[in-house]
């Protein structure tokens, strides 16, 4: 077994300080590595060291896999942590990270190899009896063929790539006429985005839930799950609210579904954190999706609700050590939610919101709990993800929880930029998902941005103006107050 003092944690933002506080409560130092405009960024001033490795653009500095491993030599790390993104899934980095003698706190190169490959991972899951949508079970090579699966499936169905994840390279094909065109543009968007244009075909299911399971494997030949998530209200095929548990799954499926996320792991000897990604349909039946072989953006939830620290068991793992549990230890309690505030204008089709970080309080109080990656009098800027922060709530039910949740998107003030906390207030006030009847396709059946509650645009001299005038012309002594004045009670609730 081996004894892990010092982590370089290669990544930024909330992730990267996420680790450094659980390495902290370990007693193990850190490591920062930052960009230019990371400089002066959260992760860099908790880390007990921090080194320069390039320029904004993330092919310069956190994707270029030499300067990490020269700056773990630099340092004296015993371990890396890649976080999530970036090159967390990147099996050349982990090979790399094992022929240099230093721990990746990760899995194996080969399990992410089988897995980080949708069509190999789906063949191996097939041959593990764990179901998949119809569709073809390996890469599309004859566009022939192709049409024919197609016309057996039925309309609709999903143009997926290979490589990758994140929504890139998928299309979704309502009509035979439709065909050629969007299996042209896949190949084209996987091809800019992974380097890579194979490409898949699968049914496109109706009414889908994305629900997925939390998997932790030790070296001893334990597997367990840490329970299910709910990740069904995305844009552009990207999450931004997900609950824990599932409140879709009777205990039945939840038990089937743990099943096969287990079969799953076990399929490609997995080790570490992992999540295992299913769709379920209007009927209830379940179907492998993809397995993302690292921590999750989502992993809070499954944290509040079952009490186990995901970093620290992934550490432990890396050390060779058990897991110091069984799976008949854990249990669920209560409800969590999450809700990913990125810097975009629902408004405007979620496009990204570049900008001074004028303001960021961050709401307090019991069962809450924010990871945020940038702090107040940063830049917002367009080189990386527009995640501000993660806001996650807990309670003992659900309900409890969605309430909660509300009532601290209501004291999360952020000005500078435009953010999702008004989509995120307008989907918590839905019918839909206060009855836990949503799927997918939520954004387009539900959202348009007239019905969102709207940010205050006005500026702080507007907004005091106002107020002064009103009180004038109702005879009333006005308040002193500085217009500017980032204390006063009357810009609780701007956002700008």
């Amino acid at each position: 077994m081996a004894e892990i003092k010092k982590v370089l944690i290669a990544n930024r933002g909330e992730i990267a300080l996420r680790v450094i506080h659980t390495c902290k409560e370990l007693g193990i130092k850190t490591v920062a590595v930052y960009s230019r405009p990371d400089a002066h960024a959260p992760h860099v001033l908790h880390a007990d060291e921090s080194v320069f490795i390039g320029e904004a653009a993330s092919s310069e500095s956190y994707l270029v896999i030499d300067k990490i491993i020269d700056t773990v030599k630099q340092t004296g790390a015993d371990a890396v942590h890649p976080g999530y993104g970036f090159l967390s899934e990147n099996a050349s980095f982990a090979e790399r990270c094992k022929k240099e003698g230093i721990i990746f706190i990760g899995p194996e190169p080969k399990a992410i190899t089988l897995m980080g490959d949708k069509t190999q991972a789906r063949e191996l899951v097939t041959q593990a009896g764990i179901p998949t949508p119809p569709g073809l079970k390996s890469e599309l090579k004859d566009i022939e063929e192709a049409r024919s699966v197609a016309d057996d499936i039925g309309y609709p169905i999903l143009v997926k790539a290979a490589a990758g994840g994140g929504g890139k390279g998928m299309r979704i094909v309502h009509k035979k006429e439709e065909f050629e065109a969007s299996i042209k543009a896949a190949k084209s968007e996987a091809k800019n985005a992974f380097g890579d244009d194979r490409i898949y075909i699968e049914k496109y299911l109706e009414e889908p839930r994305h629900v997925e399971f939390q998997i932790i494997a030790d070296t001893h030949g334990n597997v367990l799950h840490v329970f299910d998530r709910e990740c069904s209200i995305q844009r552009r095929h990207q999450k931004v609210i997900e609950e824990a548990p599932c409140a879709l799954l009777t205990p039945e499926l939840r038990a089937n579904m743990a099943k096969a996320a287990i079969k799953a792991a076990e399929a490609c000897d997995y080790i570490g954190a992992g999540t295992i990604e299913f769709l379920v349909d209007k009927n209830l039946d379940f179907y492998f999706l993809e397995m993302n072989t690292r921590l999750q953006v989502e992993h809070p939830v499954t944290e509040m609700i079952s009490g186990v620290d995901l970093v620290a068991m992934q550490i432990l793992v890396a050390e060779g050590k058990e897991l110091p549990f069984k799976q008949e230890d854990l249990e669920i309690n209560g409800h969590a939610i999450e809700c990913r505030i990125y810097a975009e204008d629902p408004a405007d089709n979620f496009l990204p919101s570049t900008g001074l970080l004028k303001k960021h309080r961050v709401p307090t109080g019991s069962g809450i709990r924010v990871d945020a990656g940038v702090e107040e009098g940063q830049q917002i800027t367009i080189n990386y993800d527009p995640m501000i922060s993660k806001l996650s709530v807990h309670g003992p039910d659900r309900e409890i929880a969605r309430k909660r949740m509300l009532r601290a998107l209501d004291e999360y003030e952020i000005a500078g930029c435009k953010t999702t906390i008004p989509f995120c207030e307008f989907t918590l006030n839905h019918p839909a998902f206060i009855s836990a009847k949503y799927d997918t396709h939520f954004v387009p059946d539900h959202f348009t941005p007239e019905k969102m509650q709207p940010e205050q645009p006005e500026s702080d001299v507007a907004v005091a103006a106002a107020l002064l005038k009103g009180l004038s012309e109702n005879g009333s002594e006005p308040v002193m107050a500085s217009a500017s004045s980032d204390n006063s009670m009357w810009w609780k609730n701007r956002r700008e």
